[in-house]
């Protein structure tokens, strides 16, 4: 059982003042997600307005969700699909040449479940260099996953990946070598 009025938000949990984060989700409506698609460097630069570090020709669909962009960096040349959530509730970093396909699910926090006043937390997610998360994949809170990885579509990653390969299911399982 739960006592969510004993819940809080830790201080500077966001990362920046409450008014800072309500422009990034009014900025975040009015202009990134109506924004045609081709217009991959307008979205770099509102990401980078609000400190988020994005690397060279990164492509990133309007689609795409993010939290807290001051939470995010991407490297040079990767891209992010249409209805992917950045959950930058911690700092996310995606590697180079990585390809995060549509509706992935990269979450960096949750409650403690064993505590009365259900507290929330966050962990840094690590997606390295060269790998393809296919359509639709969960990545949980505190995982990293090397480079030259290949997680299946519809898979859960719940523990670090420390192998190049392929991974899927629920919790994705290597597969096969690469």
């Amino acid at each position: 059982m739960y006592i969510l009025k004993e819940f809080y938000l830790p201080k500077g949990f966001r990362g920046r003042n409450a008014i800072v984060v309500q422009l990034w989700w009014l900025i975040h409506f009015f202009l990134f997600r109506p924004s045609p698609q081709f217009m991959y460097g307008w979205r770099r630069f509102l990401l980078r307005m609000f400190g988020a570090k994005i690397g060279k020709k990164v492509i990133i669909r309007p689609s795409v969700q993010v939290t807290y962009p001051w939470k995010v960096t991407i490297g040079d040349y990767s891209w992010i699909g249409d209805d992917v959530v950045l959950y930058s509730l911690g700092e996310i970093f995606i590697g180079t040449n990585t390809i995060i396909s549509q509706k992935c699910y990269i979450c960096t926090g949750s409650h403690d479940y064993d505590k009365i006043d259900f507290p929330i937390y966050a962990k840094t997610i690590i997606i390295n260099d060269s790998c393809w998360l296919a359509t639709d994949v969960f990545v949980a809170p505190g995982v990293e996953i090397v480079d030259e990885v290949i997680v299946g579509a519809r898979s859960s990653v719940y523990k670090s990946i420390s192998e190049k390969g392929i991974y899927k299911g629920n919790p994705a399982v290597k597969h096969k070598a690469v």
